[in-house]
């Protein structure tokens, strides 16, 4: 067992280096860090499998439980990567989030440090908060109920994620002289950041599903890895960081004052 689960984050730390790797070359060659968005979500879905064929190779963990997991990933990851691809491929600049984060543009700031601050440190991540999912292929299941109520909070998770991402494309669509100033309905009625939160939630699904649903020393051993991706997410580089640019739109504060800025509540009216 010990074996299994050393070569299955192995397989993880491998992966998700490869694909950083592939991705810093893409940006020198494009003069911007952004593109990493895109290759967030497929470094989780290589590395889920990688860590699936290793599993089935040395004929490791549940089966069903095991591909579940590899498919869950897999389908996140495709479908954020193709969202972030097709929002960045209609911008030549780079994204103010990593202006801010490196001090300047990459050709000011150098590989050097855009290694140091974005590449190395999402490619550590990636098999960090993947740890649910190379521990859950390699193990027996304990507790099938932990494996289904995973499923269901993955499910919301994408929900979120996958209808916020399209009411704000909607949104910004319609002509500005069309559209109110800030969006304000559907899920974003609702939070701030439905597509954030949806994100959060399909890692604790995950580890519902991969860590908990294998006893809880596998539980607690892997609880770090949604906890980090839900800091990331509302208070690093995702809600907290992008709002201090949202701040500043005309519309936005009286919007944040009545909204959630993360977990999902009615609004506040008046």
């Amino acid at each position: 067992m010990a074996a299994d689960l050393i070569l299955s984050v192995a397989l993880s730390v491998v992966a998700a280096a490869a694909v950083m790797a592939v991705t810093a070359l893409v940006a020198r060659r494009q003069g911007r860090v952004a593109v990493v968005d895109v290759a967030w979500g497929a470094a989780f879905a290589t590395a889920a499998l990688a860590c699936g064929a290793g599993a089935a190779a040395r004929d490791a963990g549940s089966p069903a439980r095991s591909w579940l997991l590899v498919a869950l990933v897999v389908l996140w990851g495709t479908r954020l990567a193709w969202h972030i691809g097709r929002r960045t491929a209609r911008h030549d600049g780079e994204d103010p989030r990593y202006e801010k984060l490196l001090g300047g543009s990459l050709p000011e700031v150098g590989m050097g440090r855009a290694v140091r601050k974005v590449f190395a440190l999402q490619g550590a991540l990636v098999p960090l908060i993947a740890l649910p999912v190379s521990v859950g292929v390699v193990l027996e299941v304990r507790w099938w109920p932990a494996v289904a109520a995973g499923a269901l909070v993955w499910l919301v998770g994408i929900y979120f994620e996958a209808v916020g991402d399209a009411q704000l494309a909607a949104y910004r669509s319609r002509p500005r002289d069309q559209r109110p100033a800030v969006l304000d309905t559907g899920l974003w009625a609702w939070t701030r950041h439905p597509n954030y939160f949806g994100d959060a939630c399909v890692w604790w699904g995950l580890w519902l599903a991969g860590g908990l649903a294998s006893g809880w020393v596998a539980g607690l051993a892997t609880v770090a890895a949604p906890a980090a991706m839900t800091w990331f997410l509302s208070e690093a580089t995702g809600a907290r960081l992008l709002e201090q640019t949202m701040m500043q739109r005309p519309g936005y504060p009286e919007y944040a004052a009545r909204t959630a800025r993360f977990v999902p509540r009615p609004p506040r009216r008046g």
